[in-house]
């Protein structure tokens, strides 16, 4: 490409840019004031729970650094909601309406990355943040601060909250938190994701149940008399065989796997205890709980075959999340309004050694204001907690690029970026555009009004139910 044409290009871009600039608001550029006000803070903070590395329910370190702050600004800090230590509600202002917004902050065990563009672990088989909670928790922090600081000068009335989530990526900690109504009183909640692309995310994602099988024969030595042994590990493989088997025959929005925990012990004595976590998914969760049901029947057939006892437990279970394309459009409107991340040559080299490592096209990072997208049936992809928060409060969504494109998620690449500029950019954009249409909220009653209107047509008879065992959240499981 010439270089004409090359400074064509960046002249569009930054006139665009320009353009959008002039339009913003007086509270909208007061509350992009705040958020660049705190973002040195921000990032320390970010960069603290990046360090920590801490998995489910053992994120300590990481919950007080995003609690101490909240406090720290006039946040009222309730520590240990729904029973579980790392979770908290900071709360400012009072009356309507009440805006809250979503903090995760776990990490993923074994994914121990530098901020370097090559695969390096700090510690090998540490723990890192290869989803960017770290970035997660520290933007939606800023976004709450810059709309408490909106109340306070008198400029917004109502109430913002920010809600300190531990444990999405195991035990998913927002439905206990769901299930004690600490969203009871919320108008509106807002979510973001770390991403390799930004958009006002109205796609649904898959309803989740995650259990686990114990299967308990009786020992013998291999040799010398295994026909007096039961063995457990053949129940397993029975087991994980009529799992392959069965994915012929379920429907091709279904996902099934499982991780065998324990097979065994030593190779001449015939196990008498063997463990799988198993995982069923499907786009809807009435799709979801057959397959379900189908699957712990085969358990029972396992150790019929095997001629041993097993048992099936339930972890926890999640719901698609519910789309709010209302909400979606007002998100839109202030992507729109902020434009898109510019990043340095530096940062740019940086994404592309890791598209190189991870064998990727070498195109950088994908930071492109794309329009609103249409929502799809069936959209595929992960899972998440927040859509048992999108079953019981209206939800809006926000994606943000934080790793550059086609970015293996939950891997190292992703740590990298967290560390470093690449993502403190991409966090301090999320906190920007949430906290601009948490602002469009707290000034027009006539959109919450929408976006619970849609919430309340989309939800109809249905009555949410947690997928969750009896008793407390399984705290005492935390880290593994």
């Amino acid at each position: 490409m010439k270089v004409n044409q090359l400074l064509a290009i960046a002249f569009v871009i930054l006139s665009s840019i320009s353009f959008a600039q002039k339009k913003l608001n007086k509270t909208k550029k007061a509350i992009i004031a705040s958020i660049e006000k705190h973002e040195s803070n921000l990032i320390e903070i970010s960069d603290g729970i990046w360090a920590a590395a801490e998995t489910a329910f053992a994120e300590d370190k990481s919950a007080k650094l995003l609690a101490d702050y909240a406090e720290a600004q006039g946040f009222t800090v309730e520590h240990g909601v729904a029973g579980m230590p790392t979770a908290f509600v900071a709360t400012y202002g009072s009356g309507r309406p009440v805006i809250s917004v979503l903090g995760e902050f776990d990490a993923l065990p074994g994914l121990s990355q530098e901020t370097k563009p090559t695969k390096n672990p700090i510690e090998e088989g540490g723990a890192g943040h290869g989803c960017g909670h770290n970035l997660f928790g520290a933007a939606s922090l800023g976004a709450a601060v810059a709309i408490k600081e909106q109340i306070e000068s008198g400029h917004f009335k109502g109430t913002v909250k920010f809600m300190g989530t531990p444990s999405e990526e195991k035990y998913f900690g927002k439905i206990w938190m769901v299930n004690a109504g600490i969203w009871d009183d919320v108008d509106v909640n807002i979510s973001w994701h770390p991403a390799a692309k930004t958009e006002a995310d109205v796609q649904s994602s898959l309803a989740l149940v995650d259990f686990k099988i114990e299967f308990f024969g009786q020992a013998a030595h291999a040799a010398g008399d295994p026909w007096n042994g039961r063995s457990a590990s053949d129940a397993l493989e029975l087991y994980t065989s009529g799992i392959n088997y069965y994915r012929e025959h379920v429907k091709p929005t279904v996902r099934m796997h499982y991780h065998i925990q324990d097979g065994g012990q030593v190779v001449n004595v015939v196990p008498d205890y063997s463990r799988l976590w198993m995982r069923v998914r499907d786009t809807k969760r009435s799709g979801m709980l057959p397959v379900y049901e189908r699957v712990k029947a085969m358990a029972e057939g396992a150790a019929i075959m095997a001629n041993v006892d097993y048992k099936v437990s339930l972890i926890s279970g999640i719901y698609e999340v519910l789309v709010n394309r209302e909400g979606g459009k007002i998100m839109q409107s202030n992507l729109e309004l902020l434009g898109p991340i510019t990043y340095t040559d530096e940062e740019i080299a940086f994404g592309k050694k890791i598209q190189e490592v991870t064998k990727k096209p070498q195109v950088g990072m994908d930071a492109v204001i794309k329009p609103l997208a249409a929502t799809k049936e069936n959209p595929g992809g992960g899972s998440t907690d927040v859509g048992d928060v999108s079953w019981n409060v209206a939800n809006i969504n926000l994606r943000v690029t934080t790793a550059p494109k086609d970015t293996p998620w939950h891997s190292w690449a992703v740590v990298a970026c967290g560390g470093m500029s690449i993502g403190h950019k991409g966090m301090s954009y999320a906190a920007k555009a949430m906290a601009m249409t948490m602002g469009d909220l707290f000034e027009n009653e006539d959109l919450v009004e929408k976006v619970k209107t849609e919430y309340k047509t989309r939800k109809g008879d249905e009555v949410y139910k947690a997928i969750i065992p009896e008793g407390p959240p399984p705290i005492n499981a935390k880290g593994n």
